[in-house]
């Protein structure tokens, strides 16, 4: 194969984000390829192992591959990114990242391996079905598959139902005492409280990825202080939408789709076109609310490994 496996620093070169930029098939993948990036490497190793592959044939970069540790969890290791030139695919470029990693994430103490996102830093849910020759890759290597998930899109033109106004919505809400309003960093230390306590989960750390960073944002409903209910956008990419989350108490009264389209309309106006809501549960609201539709398929894979 004569192909070189060798550690890459943390911080990536520009020849990563342009490998990735070229090794994205899909083209909403490919224009947020520098996002994608910051968010597995940099943002990622903030709060948990990374492991960064490269894969290097007479001197050029021909395949990248992201690993980490769960840190809800460290048995679990994840391949959150692998990405090879196209010239450069079925030539076993993929299977040696992979292997290496898997090597490397069981010397971290990883017992299985994921090819499954890794919140609160993660970009995928796992691996889209449109990427046909990693589905066969992760078969072909030993990968089980063990869930399904899905994003929506929500489609951001004038006049599309993501758009519409919420402007009569908040007025009733205000009737009840209830004030939505754009979340800030002193908010965080409450949202993230509120997240945890109420939702569990990873939540907080994609609330912290939202609050005051560029292309992102946070919006929250409250009544006398209390929170109520949150929606937030740009954690890990510019295009996609989540977490949200409602009190129980609070359901059934319109807050979350108040906040959703509050969200949107700020994606709208940075110029996104589509918005993607990643890894959906509840299908019929995001349908009802902002006439999002069912579009990215994902299959997650998993795999116990020998460790070092």
């Amino acid at each position: 194969m004569n192909v070189e496996i060798t550690e890459l620093p943390p911080e990536p070169s520009p020849a990563v984000v342009d490998l990735c930029r070229r090794a994205l098939d899909l083209p909403e993948d490919a224009a947020e390829a520098p996002s994608i990036v910051d968010t597995l490497t940099g943002r990622a190793a903030a709060h948990r192992p990374v492991v960064m592959l490269g894969a290097v044939r007479h001197g050029a970069l021909v395949g990248v591959l992201v690993g980490s540790l769960s840190a809800a969890d460290p048995r679990l290791g994840h391949v959150d990114l692998v990405a090879v030139a196209p010239t450069e695919r079925r030539q076993g470029v993929g299977g040696a990242l992979l292997s290496e990693a898997e090597s490397r994430l069981g010397a971290l103490g990883a017992a299985e391996v994921l090819l499954a996102g890794n919140p609160p830093h993660y970009v995928w849910p796992g691996i889209d079905v449109r990427y046909t020759p990693a589905v066969c890759a992760a078969q072909r290597l030993g990968y089980r598959q063990d869930r399904t998930a899905w994003n929506m899109t929500a489609e951001l033109a004038e006049g599309s139902a993501a758009l519409r106004s919420t402007e009569a919505a908040e007025q009733r809400l205000a009737g009840r005492g209830v004030t939505v309003r754009r979340g800030t960093s002193d908010d965080l230390p409450a949202l993230a409280a509120f997240a945890r306590s109420t939702f569990g989960g990873t939540w907080d750390g994609e609330l912290a990825g939202s609050v005051g960073r560029p292309d992102a944002g946070v919006h929250v409903a409250e009544r006398d202080g209390e929170i109520l209910g949150f929606a937030a956008y740009g954690s890990a990419r510019p295009s996609w939408f989540g977490p949200m989350g409602t009190a129980p108490a609070a359901e059934g009264s319109g807050i979350g789709g108040v906040l959703l389209r509050r969200c949107l309309r700020d994606q709208a106006a940075a110029g996104i076109t589509a918005a993607q809501i990643g890894w959906v549960g509840p299908v019929p609201f995001y349908s009802n609310a902002a006439g999002a539709r069912i579009e990215r398929v994902f299959f997650l894979y998993r795999k116990a490994i020998n460790r070092a």
